[in-house]
């Protein structure tokens, strides 16, 4: 089962934490981050790649972005 992580409205380092947390919590599988900002969008990504996690981003309305996160 897919974990979501809903950062929405929040501003960098938070979406970073909450993310690194989930990817800590599952060691593996796939996490679905949103954000709403670049700035979180491009640290979100950059750290789920360091520890080696694939990103794909996807923009939606209103300025928002689903990262999806999967690491085997």
């Amino acid at each position: 089962m897919k974990q979501i992580v809903d950062a929405k409205g929040l501003s960098c380092p938070q979406p970073v934490l909450m993310a690194m947390q989930a990817m800590r919590a599952n060691g593996s599988g796939e996490i679905e981050v949103v954000v709403d900002n670049e700035a979180s969008r491009e640290n979100v990504s950059r750290a789920a790649q360091s520890q080696g996690w694939s990103v794909a981003v996807d923009e939606l309305d209103g300025g928002e972005f689903r990262l999806s996160l999967a690491k085997s």
